[in-house]
């Protein structure tokens, strides 16, 4: 297997020729267990560590590398093991804010061509939560494709339903369905997948990622859950992996996600909602609120009914919650670049006192 296997690309590659110098090689990050790391190149796959220097000055933990990253690494020991020194830039990223109280970023994955958004027709179906997905990906430079799966589950009119839901609120990626015990929708999903490109599964857990993935790379290499009596899939992931399916596509499984925070994502937010934008920017004033002002060309599409309120509620319901992680995230990176100052301040202060 060859690098460009993996998904590099001719402009990749001159940046790592670049960055990575003659001493170090190139790498895929195809797993991510907390500080430990596997990596693959055209030699197969080995177990791999960071640098400490990368490891501990690095400002923020979206600096270090995660599943789908190049890395520029030494192998060592007849390559049993490497040494990761640094990673490229990304070309794509999906990323959220941390689960809990904490406000800061985490990164999910990189270097991702197009993102397979999956919800079950049966248990795990919402529309505002698809929205969630919609803005990571879009502020990441992804391209999504939307996957129904468990169709076997539902009746026709039940699954029509559904897809009549996701296109009122005005969400136009393409929709496939499909169900991994009858097999329909898969011939779509390998039409899709082209080999060198890098594709992801999101979802809830459950859902059925890793049995799709089982099921078009032919073998029972992920494990998979039962099934319990209301359709729900036994969570299994536990890792971000990337695996290299028969056809030549990568691609990335990953646990599933109970908490979709949204942080650093006005980008997304304005691709997602771009239909409210356009009408936005014909408002008499630029900072409508979009409630009651005068000459605001959202509130006339919802009197026409060219736009739901539910979708707009949506929106602004997003943007609120963006807005106030951004600042708090601003705040707190202000305070720590105080506090560092203040530290190196008094590390230059000592060490002019001892020159004394």
């Amino acid at each position: 297997m060859e690098l460009r296997d993996l998904g590099l690309d001719p402009g990749m590659a001159d940046q790592a020729r670049e960055q990575c110098g003659p001493d170090l090689s190139i790498a895929r990050v195809t797993a991510v267990d907390r500080a430990r790391y596997l990596i693959r190149d055209e030699h197969g796959e080995r177990p791999a560590e960071l640098t400490g220097r990368l490891q501990f000055a690095s400002e923020s933990s979206t600096d270090l590398p995660c599943v789908g990253d190049w890395v520029c690494v030494r192998c060592l020991d007849a390559r049993s093991h490497a040494i990761i020194h640094g990673a490229l830039p990304r070309k794509s990223f999906l990323r959220r804010k941390a689960p809990g109280k904490d406000i800061d970023f985490q990164m999910i994955a990189a270097n991702i061509d197009v993102a397979f958004v999956i919800q079950s027709c049966h248990f795990d179906f919402n529309v505002r939560r698809l929205e969630r997905y919609l803005v990571m990906v879009r502020e990441g430079h992804v391209e999504p494709v939307l996957l129904l799966t468990k169709t076997d589950l539902v009746d026709a009119g039940e699954l029509d339903s559904l897809i009549g839901e996701i296109q009122t609120a005005g969400i136009d990626s393409e929709i496939v369905t499909l169900s991994s015990v009858t097999g329909v929708g898969l011939d779509r999903v390998r039409e899709l997948l082209i080999p060198g490109k890098t594709y992801c599964l999101l979802g809830s857990s459950g859902v059925g990622k890793s049995t799709l993935i089982n099921r078009l790379s032919g073998d029972s290499g992920l494990e998979t859950g039962d099934v319990s009596h209301t359709g729900e899939g036994r969570h299994t992931t536990t890792r971000r992996q990337l695996v290299v399916l028969e056809g030549g596509a990568l691609l990335i499984d990953m646990p599933g996600m109970r908490e979709l925070g949204m942080l650093g994502v006005s980008e997304g937010l304005d691709d997602a909602f771009a239909d409210i934008g356009a009408l936005a920017r014909k408002c008499r004033f630029t900072d409508c609120t979009h409630s009651s002002e005068p000459g605001c060309a959202v509130r006339a599409a919802i009197e026409r009914h060219d736009l739901s309120e539910q979708r707009l509620r949506d929106y602004l319901k997003l943007r609120k919650e963006t807005a106030f992680h951004d600042l708090s995230y601003a705040e707190r990176r202000k305070k720590d670049r105080d506090f560092g100052r203040i530290v190196q301040s008094a590390m230059k202060h000592k060490s002019k006192r001892g020159v004394d």
